[in-house]
């Protein structure tokens, strides 16, 4: 059977989360898995970015480097990154057949992100490193079971409450509990979240460091810089140097030498991160109240059409309350969603409680901003279309 099919069998989005299955999985044919240095990558928001921008610094010291990231907004290839290319389908079959020749019928028993995580150990089997981002999860998660040489943890705030928890409290226990010995955590962080990461670090007897690096007046202007070369959105620059102080740790790389990398390191190759795909259009997979956060302030000076929806489980109330301050109207993009119900009319009814302007989108002006939010899907949904012009 090809991955294509496998895929096919399997839902993309699940309601609950069974570490236990994975687990279980992966004792059995542990053995059989390619051996590699894990880097695992964990957070609400920003893992993609870091993960990547890690990943080219590491292709740059010529290293074999893979990426596996979620999810992707066209092609399910998008999640494997391999030495500064997608995975081709070549790649992916070959990959599959070897899983498959080793699970058998227990090949149809794991979920699609558990499928794709043990999928991913073997497109990148001849790799130096491999960048894990966890998915949903944190202790949980399918990528949390493999032997992890070392955790960076992102921005921890609130996403997928109904899986992780109703309190930032609850939600950074479940992700940090998944740290290996070696962390590095964001600075940018509540408190409370530095100091229950530091509790657990000290349970694990793990060595914790949280980020210093954007504090380095010698190395800012150069991330600054680049930033600014390739017009990248301004929340980037935390994610860069996150990734510039692991890659730091891992390599052992003195001031110069970052700044030496920086300055070697290609564009961002990861759409959808506050993108700007045309004169007056911006698109961003973002779908929770932390990146609705960032959006507004790179877009304070301004009023946009926003074109919106979002599915039934995320809260839409917080999401367009912290963006209305940039908000002319909303334009609710209409798609098809066969997995998770979309907001509908808890939509309406959040934009009518914020008193927001809205409509249904019907094309793009061409003297009016556009900025395209909500989810992956979404994204994809109006991408497709706008390429099919």
């Amino acid at each position: 059977m090809k991955f294509q099919q496998i895929l096919s069998q399997k839902t993309m989005y699940v309601q609950k989360i069974s570490r236990f299955f994975m687990f279980s999985m992966y004792e059995k044919y542990k053995k059989f898995i390619p051996k590699t240095k894990n880097i695992q990558i964990i957070g609400t928001n920003g893992k993609g970015s870091t993960g990547r921008f890690l990943a080219l610094l590491l292709l740059e010291q010529g290293y074999k480097v893979g990426h596996y990231t979620s999810p992707h907004i066209f092609e399910f290839n998008e999640r494997f990154w391999l030495n500064g290319k997608i995975a081709s389908n070549e790649l992916l079959e070959k990959a599959h057949e070897e899983l498959e020749s080793i699970f058998l019928e227990d090949i149809k028993k794991l979920s699609y992100f558990e499928y794709a995580t043990f999928l991913a150990f073997f497109i990148f089997k001849d790799c130096d490193y491999v960048i894990l981002e966890a998915g949903v999860g944190g202790e949980y998660d399918a990528t949390s079971v493999f032997e992890i040489d070392f955790s960076v943890f992102t921005k921890i705030g609130f996403d997928h409450q109904d899986l992780l928890g109703k309190n930032l409290d609850e939600i950074a226990r479940t992700k940090l509990k998944a740290m290996s010995t070696k962390v590095l955590v964001s600075r940018k962080q509540e408190a409370k979240v530095l100091n229950l990461a530091q509790k657990i670090a000290n349970l694990k007897q793990a060595s914790l460091d949280i980020s210093a690096l954007d504090e380095n007046k010698a190395i800012y202007p150069y991330v600054q810089e680049y930033i600014q070369k390739y017009n990248l959105a301004s929340f980037l620059k935390d994610n860069l140097f996150l990734a510039l102080e692991t890659f730091s740790k891992i390599c052992t790389k003195n001031e110069k030498e970052l700044i030496c990398s920086i300055g070697n390191l290609p564009k961002l190759d990861l759409k959808g991160r506050c993108e700007q795909i045309s004169q007056n259009i911006f698109v961003d997979v973002g779908h929770n109240e932390m990146a609705a956060l960032a959006l507004a302030e790179i877009f304070k000076e301004k009023k946009v059409h926003l074109v919106y929806n979002c599915f039934l489980d995320k809260d839409s109330y917080k999401i367009l309350r912290a963006l209305k301050p940039i908000i002319k109207i909303v334009e609710i993009y209409e798609y098809e969603s066969k997995d998770r119900p979309l907001a509908g009319s808890i939509l309406l009814e959040n934009l009518e409680k914020l008193d927001i302007a809205y409509q249904k989108f019907e094309q793009i002006k061409k003297d009016e901003l556009y900025l395209v939010f909500g989810s992956f899907v979404l994204v994809e949904n109006f991408l497709r279309g706008y390429n099919e012009r």
